[in-house]
């Protein structure tokens, strides 16, 4: 067995399974690997949730052999590679690269070692030979790079050491931006009147408050809900910084006597309580006094993301989601995290001038595979999370745990979003025209008809459209007695017209 799941018969585990059980590592293999006694067609195979390799793949007894085939087969995972490089023998790793200096993994694994665990090995720097990027650019979205001259070796890895999100680039991802939706939703808003798009706008504003709300549980007044609706109009206006977070926090939080208004000072977590009170937790974020490094390293990776070319709808999901992983506030990291979507959306010019895109309104409508993707990344790792219950009924994470929020693949969150940002341009927006030009066409024509105050014939109109197309008899008898049955049924018809 391996992580309660049964190894594949007449397989020998490899890679980061292999180095993770050996070591007892505390770390969730997410792609565990194995290598078979046989030959597989077409070399490697899937099995419920591992990735069975032909015999021919065997990396050999020795750990540093089971690292190279982690690093040659296997997708990039930096938790575990991490924790790994810090158990193994540094005498091992030392030979190794001293072995093979100029070998590509062997300067990929020397790299790993002084960046991840911050120590440097007894190993002079690498002669003159090919200078090699970490990550390969057809796996992975990469950055520019920043060069090492030690290792000749480019580190082309997104983020920095404190933050440092992995997008595979898998064909899902590859079509999304093919699609190249940016140019779409201009090309949608260059049909249409710039009054027609400014209402539009507003309404789509109002509509992502409320999901954004509802999402967490919550039914706010609409002075509240107006109050965020403007908040997110101002996304990438200003840059993102701590101070900038705790504006959007305290714009959200109503009455701040019972929360904390900042980077929290003590535990948090997501999950139910027992009879008593005591947490159960399903999520639990970072330790306090490992947050200030944390979002620090974040908006330091969202700037250095933003200097690259980067799909600004991968950087808004790598941003927003290690954002609330990280979980840095007392309250509001959802409404906040959502928010970070809509910012770098902005900043980035993806969204046009003045319009915001309703995603929220979309994760609520896939609320259980948003739900998915936040428990997929974060209820593996609440086995390594060592805690304890507080005198107010809350946690306390005793171990170290900075690194389990540091590093993290971002592939599905990106996946998930894209899929919202393309209902959003494909769906939603163009359905907001056609209510709103069906609507004007409605209430000039039944104006036309009838000397009726606007107001009355709006309510008329939503009258007939929350009663599926016919004016209510209790509508009708209430407030527009003075109807006939012929002109009831005249306007019934001219809205049925507009709203096809």
């Amino acid at each position: 067995m391996f992580q309660d799941s049964k190894i594949p018969e007449n397989t020998s585990t490899a890679g980061y399974s292999y180095l993770v059980h050996k070591y007892n590592i505390q770390a969730y293999v997410r792609y565990p690997s194995c290598v078979s006694n046989n030959y597989i067609r077409g070399n490697v195979t899937e099995l419920d949730d591992w990735y069975i390799y032909d015999k021919r793949y065997w990396p050999g007894e020795f750990d540093i052999d089971h690292l190279v085939f982690s690093l040659k087969h296997e997708n990039l995972d930096l938790l575990c590679l991490k924790r790994i490089l810090a158990k193994m023998p540094v005498k091992n790793i030392e030979d190794y690269v001293n072995e093979k200096t100029t070998g590509i993994y062997a300067r990929k694994i020397w790299f790993l070692y002084e960046w991840l665990i911050g120590n440097q090995l007894s190993i002079t720097d690498c002669p003159k030979c090919k200078i090699i990027n970490f990550l390969n650019e057809e796996q992975y979205f990469v950055s520019d790079g920043i060069y090492f001259k030690r290792y000749r070796l480019k580190n082309n890895i997104l983020g920095n050491r404190l933050f440092s999100p992995i997008i595979r680039k898998t064909p899902k991802l590859k079509e999304f931006i093919s699609l190249n939706l940016k140019e779409q939703a201009a090309s949608k808003i260059g049909k249409v009147s710039k009054s027609l798009v400014a209402r539009a706008a507003s309404f789509m504003l109002l509509s992502d408050s409320k999901a954004s709300f509802e999402i967490e549980g919550e039914r706010v007044p609409v002075s509240r809900l107006e109050r965020w609706g403007k908040a997110i109009a101002q996304a990438g206006k200003f840059p993102l910084t701590i101070s900038e977070i705790i504006r959007l926090q305290n714009i959200l939080i109503k009455d701040i006597r019972f929360i904390h208004i900042g980077l929290r000072n003590e535990g948090v977590f997501l999950g139910e309580r027992d009879k008593d009170g005591n947490p159960l937790p399903e999520f639990i974020g970072a330790r306090p006094y490992d947050l200030l490094m944390l979002i620090e390293g974040m908006i330091e990776a969202s700037k250095s993301i933003s200097s690259i070319n980067l799909d600004p709808v991968l950087h808004a999901a790598a941003i927003a989601f290690g954002f609330v992983y990280i979980h840095p506030l007392e309250d509001g990291n959802g409404r906040i995290h959502r928010y970070l979507i809509h910012h770098i959306l902005s900043e980035s010019g993806f969204s046009p001038a003045g319009l915001i895109f309703p995603v929220s309104s979309s994760m609520l409508k896939h609320i259980e595979k948003y739900r998915n993707v936040l428990r997929n990344h974060s209820l593996p790792l609440l086995d390594f999370i060592e805690w304890r219950n507080t005198e107010k009924m809350n946690v306390e994470v005793t171990n170290d745990t900075s690194d389990l929020y540091s590093y993290f693949d971002c592939t599905e969150a990106c996946e998930f979003i894209y899929s919202c940002v393309k209902e959003t341009i494909d769906v939603d927006f163009p359905e907001e025209l056609k209510f709103l030009m069906g609507h004007d066409k409605a209430m000039k024509r039944i104006g036309n008809m009838f000397d009726m105050p606007d107001n009355t014939i709006k309510k008329l109109i939503v009258f007939i459209l929350q009663n599926k197309g016919t004016l209510s008899k209790k509508r009708r008898e209430k407030e527009f007695n003075e109807l006939s049955n012929k002109e009831v049924s005249e306007i019934e018809d001219i809205i049925k017209e507009e709203f096809a």
